[in-house]
């Protein structure tokens, strides 16, 4: 018989062992624009996906780094290039797939690869539909909800899709990870295809497991805005983000949640 996913342990253990995967080059930038005294107040522009992580990471980064704060802005990667191109004063930007970064180059430093995820399949507690894997999703009368064609989220689960050969039509293209899993959450899908990391954070839904045969590996690329006004503050934190004290963060909030 179908089931949800494996143990919740097993689940978020994969999920949130993402963070911070290789060292860093130099990332650019200038001063950091402060003057002697002020503290330093870093933007960052970071795909919807890490929302937890981050802002666990960036309140433990402020407690080691007591002269800076930092502001997140979360999005779809496709929404945060767009607030780039348009002037978005931020320092930092990180994004869910390696060719949204790429259509920055020459606005950015030398981005690196600071996270790592997978898409699961998001069900209503239960699985009342029974979805065993990816084929069951081309079911006909069930619900599938993906984020829209132009995120990331929503590229790699047509590739997915696409690789099995299994034709779903979406009932609702969202405009990140976050919506497409708020649609199994309220009842309004019966399935969606999410990150793991998204899903092991709600208590609303449960998860079918993709096989690493049929499944992406998703990159997170971080990178310094060369109109950062805290170039050396910005990189630093990117640096950070691949330090001991970053993966002590993503390990704290693995056991928090088994």
């Amino acid at each position: 018989m179908p089931h949800a996913s494996p143990p919740r342990r097993r689940l978020l253990g994969a999920a949130l062992a993402l963070l911070l995967t290789a060292p860093l080059a130099a990332c650019g930038g200038g001063g950091d624009g402060t003057a002697d005294g002020a503290d330093t107040r870093l933007t960052v522009l970071a795909a919807a996906s890490l929302t937890d992580v981050l802002r666990t990471a960036g309140a433990a980064y402020e407690k080691e780094h007591e002269r800076t704060r930092v502001r997140f802005s979360f999005a779809g990667s496709q929404e945060l290039v767009a607030q780039v191109r348009q002037g978005a004063p931020a320092d930092v930007l990180v994004t869910a797939d390696t060719d949204s970064m790429d259509t920055l180059a020459g606005r950015t430093g030398d981005p690196a690869v600071v996270a790592r995820n997978r898409l699961v399949i998001a069900v209503a507690k239960g699985n009342p539909e029974r979805v065993g894997g990816l084929a069951d999703l081309a079911r006909p009368g069930l619900k599938v909800v993906l984020a829209a064609p132009e995120v990331p989220a929503g590229r790699y689960a047509r590739e997915v899709l696409d690789r099995q050969k299994a034709e779903v039509t979406s009932v609702s293209d969202e405009p990140n990870v976050r919506a497409a899993l708020s649609k199994v959450e309220l009842g309004e899908a019966d399935a969606g295809l999410v990150y793991a990391t998204d899903a092991a954070a709600s208590d609303r839904v449960d998860t079918v497991v993709v096989p690493d045969k049929q499944n992406v590996d998703v990159a997170y690329p971080a990178a310094v805005l060369k109109d950062s006004a805290h170039g050396k503050a910005a990189a630093g934190f990117v640096e950070w983000l691949n330090s001991p004290a970053a993966r002590r963060v993503s390990s704290a909030i693995r056991r928090s949640r088994r």
